[in-house]
């Protein structure tokens, strides 16, 4: 049996965004992530310290792990966990986002995980509703979690966020993913490179402290973390794609571009995985390479740190 979790504060009453967090913030999440970690791998994985606490999974978005993620770690937990049927829901029948979320206040939920694809979505249901809130995942603003989950990982493998490389590459435009995996590996000390084909250069670049590239090849070149994301489909409205076999063949991962990176260089993709399109089928599967299934085991332990924490 492992030891008893230290549950910390940290300076937030919300986790909107990576933004808003401290460098000690991010340090006591990662620590209490590796006690959950740990804790999941024993038989007895049940560690019911929010026994009794009710949260709401209101995702007004398609998700899978990020959704089973947050489910397991309350359950795990020992909260009740309720997930809102959006397709069920007054929203569909014109209700605003106020007042879904003055209804669910008048209910007394301990938290609320949001899901949506708008910006600031969370910080909007925040001030409506008494509790705490997560971000877990708008618009093409912030995914804390999900940066936190990578960050972990980083860590676990290599030991440091200081000073190490991490190529950040595919469709940066529409990711929230890149944008919170910025914000955090830049308060840790990383160096970041953002490497995008020309269609999918950020609106916002020049708000970004980060090395360019638009060749692959010359972007993971060096570096100690490969970082691909996925085309997100159903955020674009303003570009024309180049064929799957196009975009794989000049923007897609392979073991041959990948020797490019550090000997010891890691792959990480924060899913759903299109593959042959973001990265070669073999790689992604290829557990001396690819930590894209740590990435999912590490998520369930990432949010069990952060509903500890922000549950009171």
């Amino acid at each position: 049996m492992i030891k008893k979790a230290n549950i910390p504060e940290i300076t937030q009453k919300h986790l909107h965004g990576i933004k808003n967090l401290s460098i000690e913030d991010i340090n006591k999440i990662l620590e209490l992530s590796n006690f959950f970690k740990l804790k999941n791998r024993e038989k007895d994985k049940n560690y019911p310290i929010l026994k009794g606490r009710t949260i709401i999974n209101l995702f007004f978005e398609p998700s899978t792990r990020t959704l089973i993620s947050f489910e397991i770690a309350a359950k795990r937990l020992g909260a009740d966990v309720i997930n809102m049927n959006i397709e069920g829901s007054s929203l569909r029948k014109g209700e605003s986002l106020h007042d879904t979320a003055q209804t669910l206040g008048a209910m007394n939920p301990d938290l609320v995980v949001i899901r949506h694809g708008i910006d600031n979505a969370s910080k909007q249901i925040s001030e409506i509703i008494n509790c705490p809130v997560i971000n877990a995942g708008e618009g093409i603003n912030e995914h804390p979690t999900q940066a936190l989950l990578d960050a972990y990982t980083i860590v676990d493998n290599k030991r440091s966020l200081k000073n190490i490389t991490v190529a950040i590459c595919g469709d940066l435009e529409h990711s929230r993913v890149a944008r919170s995996n910025y914000y955090l590996l830049k308060k840790m000390e990383s160096n970041v490179r953002f490497v995008y084909p020309e269609f999918f250069k950020p609106k916002d670049l020049n708000r970004y402290d980060v090395e360019t590239y638009t060749n692959l090849e010359e972007g993971i070149t060096g570096t100690d973390i490969v970082m691909m994301l996925r085309i997100q489909n159903e955020r674009i409205t303003d570009t024309n794609l180049p064929s799957k076999e196009s975009y794989f063949e000049e923007f897609g991962l392979t073991y041959e571009k990948l020797k490019l990176a550090n000997p010891d260089a890691l792959v990480l993709h924060p899913g759903p995985i299109n593959r042959n399109v973001e990265i070669e089928d073999r790689l992604a599967d290829d557990l001396d390479k690819s930590v894209i299934n740590e990435q999912v085991e590490n998520g369930v332990a990432v949010r069990m740190a952060c509903l500890s924490i922000m549950v009171k």
